[in-house]
């Protein structure tokens, strides 16, 4: 992109400018800062679902040479109690889930440390307990609020009535199993203790949340922690907020006068940083003859532990999608002794428009009337939840770019029709939506004597590009070409910037960015003469704009287009063709944004084929917990996805005119997909993810 100016550098395809580093192994990850004297620690995770510690005999352990300390719930540092109680560990003896970290080894090596740990004796009491999630289970309540301060219900009109008196009803039960982040890195922290100065290196979506959590539950002003997320491997909501990798490693560094790492171990990450809950979602739709819909009634049930409350909000979509007079989207809640479930890619969207887009296509087949016409029929000229209207609702357009894209108008709509050979050939559409949000967030731009220009800000790059997009958006604020410009993120010490979640990232610093940019360009052009030894800087802060109330209904919407082949033999899925179809704003690098859509389209496929979790009622332990057992997909389960949007002009988002657009691209792909299932079979399956032994099971009872 060198000589880019401003007139193209934001919308161009510019490369990640440290794909070079990745791919050479430049780059450094959180576990790859080997310290002077650094030692290594392994968790001993509790093996009862329930209980107390009642002793640890760590004399095995520590009879092993390089073993430098066990600490254990009785002689742990103590902390602060954190406003995350997941993070309170090695505090006491209570054990409140199978996984929990009751004891935790510091070596020399990693080696000696995992060896070790499994030489630690631990005694337990232990309690009877319960994972096993039932809508009708004693202790189900309704929560006031699900994640992020959704309401837990919103009531419009009288949807029982209006759904016992519709001309058409569809009412139906889905089911989602618990699902786990598995990014590539694994939660790994290394800290350093300098004195009274603590410095971390950790693999987290946001090093200012982290430095204001250690910096609480160690008892120290802020300003003696540093948190460095220059590189991460991945993320997808798992390392949102602290975990508890980093608040051992700072423990463990303290007790040891050395640095420690901590790299949490694959097997024991779904008990630890936490996981998409399950739901049990039943979907009421009542609609005239003509397809309008006359009520919508969404409930979801889901768990939570009994350490913190988590509520997936599955049930949110149903506010946002369809016009309906009567509309009822309601949460429940079940405390069981269980991880604590927490943020996985579009929490709440992604499971909650699996079971509405599924209803909604079995409602047109109730109907006799084409999916894309039934959506269309029913898109709403206001936010049906809040009333609000839409700052830009692109969905029909992107159903209907998506269907000529896709050949959908020659689509036989009859299920079961299409073969070849044993194959049974379907297609499927869904729709998407996920919000459109910012948050504030502060930036500094600098003009240097040299020509060339730093935007700093305290983001992370979880693998998306930020720092290309927001390289690419302080050159076009700035009127300098690209190549001039380079951003620093990554590191608590630059001006404070929000967590990479939500779908937020670019929207908050990117705003922060243009702000600080466009007031350095200000300053530039009144500026005469050379500039002094140490350049120009101006800061900027989006307090009080970005997190101001909007009187508008901001989303993001798109559309779903699935092939699918069905052994009729074996029920094995075949992916033939995936399409999406999004309105998400102004893309400003159709290079990384095409790998966010097509990388969560990845992600939905196998949420509906692939992924699956349970957990053992006898152990209360989750039985696919490795990648050998929960099952990800692999390159011979994608097929050539593609991904294209329709470019909105939308005044009331941010300076850039952009949306988020990391999780929209899971949200619909499973609706998609079990409906091209169901288009092929003739049989409607509502359990995921779609195996084939579900699959051959439905084809040999006939469904």
């Amino acid at each position: 992109m060198t000589g880019t100016t401003s007139v193209t550098a934001l919308g161009a395809s510019a490369e990640r400018r440290e794909g070079r580093q990745k791919v050479t192994g430049a780059a450094r990850y959180a576990g790859e800062y080997a310290l002077p004297g650094r030692a290594h620690a392994w968790p001993v995770p509790a093996a009862v679902a329930r209980g107390r510690v009642t002793g640890v005999d760590t004399s095995g352990a520590l009879a092993l040479p390089g073993v430098l300390a066990v600490l254990t719930p009785d002689d742990a540092p103590r902390l602060a109690e954190p406003e995350d109680a997941t993070l309170a560990v090695l505090q006491g003896p209570d054990v409140p889930h199978r996984g929990w970290c009751v004891a935790l080894v510091v070596a020399e090596t990693l080696e000696t440390a995992r060896a070790a740990a499994r030489a630690v004796r631990v005694g337990y009491d232990t309690q009877d307990h319960d994972v096993t999630l039932t809508p009708d289970h004693p202790e189900c309540y309704e929560p006031e609020e699900a994640n992020a301060g959704f309401p837990g219900r919103v009531e419009r009109g009288a949807p029982e009535a209006a759904f016992a008196s519709a001309e058409v009803r569809v009412d139906a039960e889905y089911r989602v199993p618990p699902l786990h982040n598995h990014p590539m890195e694994p939660h790994t922290s290394t800290a350093r203790w300098d004195g009274d100065r603590l410095t971390v290196y950790t693999s987290s979506q946001g090093g200012g949340t982290v430095r204001s959590v250690l910096a609480q539950m160690f008892e120290m002003p802020e300003g003696r922690v540093t948190v460095v997320t220059e590189h991460v491997g991945g993320g997808f909501g798992c390392k949102g907020t602290p975990r508890v990798d980093v608040v051992l490693a700072a423990m463990a560094a303290r007790r040891v006068g050395r640095p420690v790492t901590v790299a949490w171990p694959r097997r024991h990450l779904p008990t630890t940083v936490g996981h998409r809950a399950p739901t049990l979602q039943r979907l009421r739709l009542g609609a005239s003859a003509d397809g309008r819909l006359t009520a919508l009634l969404h409930e979801a049930t889901t768990h939570t532990s009994r350490v913190t409350e988590f509520v997936e909000q599955a049930a949110v979509p149903s506010r946002v999608m369809y016009r309906a007079p009567a509309l009822l989207s309601v949460h429940r809640v079940v405390p069981l002794d269980v991880p604590t479930p927490s943020w996985m890619r579009a929490p709440g969207e992604a499971p909650g428009m699996y079971a509405l887009e599924s209803a909604m296509d079995e409602l047109a087949d109730a109907l006799g009337i084409d999916p894309i016409e039934l959506r269309v029929r029913n898109e709403p000229d206001r936010e049906p939840g809040d009333g609000k209207p839409f700052s830009s609702r692109h969905l029909v357009e992107c159903l209907r770019e998506g269907a000529r894209r896709f050949g959908w108008a020659g689509r036989d709509p009859r299920p079961g029709t299409r073969r070849e050979g044993p194959w049974l050939l379907g297609t499927g559409v869904a729709a998407a939506t996920y919000p459109a949000s910012a948050v504030p967030a502060t930036a500094s731009a600098h003009a240097l004597p040299d020509g060339t220009f730093v935007a700093r800000i305290n983001a992370t790059d979880i693998g998306t590009g930020a720092r290309t997009v927001l390289a690419q958006i302080a050159a076009d604020a700035l009127g300098a070409p690209l190549d001039r410009v380079r951003t620093e993120i990554g590191h608590s010490d630059l001006p404070s910037a929000w967590l990479a979640g939500g779908s937020t990232g670019t929207a908050s610093w990117g705003w922060a960015v243009h702000d600080a940019c466009a007031g350095l360009a200000s300053r530039l052009a009144a500026h005469t003469g050379p500039l002094p030894a140490d350049g120009l800087t101006v800061h900027a802060d989006t307090a009080g704009r970005a997190d101001a109330d909007s009187p508008y209904a901001r989303h993001a919407f798109g559309a779903h287009f699935a092939e699918v082949a069905v052994d009729g033999v074996t029920g094995e899925i075949r992916v033939r063709r995936l399409l999406g179809i999004y309105a998400a704003g102004h893309i400003l690098n159709p290079r990384t944004a095409r790998s966010q859509f097509t990388g969560a389209m990845t992600m939905g496929l196998g949420m509906a084929l692939t992924e699956n979790s349970t957990l053992d009622p006898a152990f209360g332990d989750f039985t696919e917990a490795d990648l050998a057992s929960y099952h990800v997909p692999a390159h011979a389960d994608v097929p050539a996805i593609e991904a294209d949007w329709i470019d909105e002009d939308d005044p009331h988002l941010n300076p850039m005119g952009s949306k988020g657009i990391g999780e929209i691209g899971i949200v619909g792909t499973a609706a998609a997909l079990g409906n091209a299932v169901h288009h092929a079979t003739g049989i409607r399956f509502r359990e995921l993810p779609l195996t084939p032994d579900r699959i051959l099971t439905g084809l040999l009872s006939g469904g």
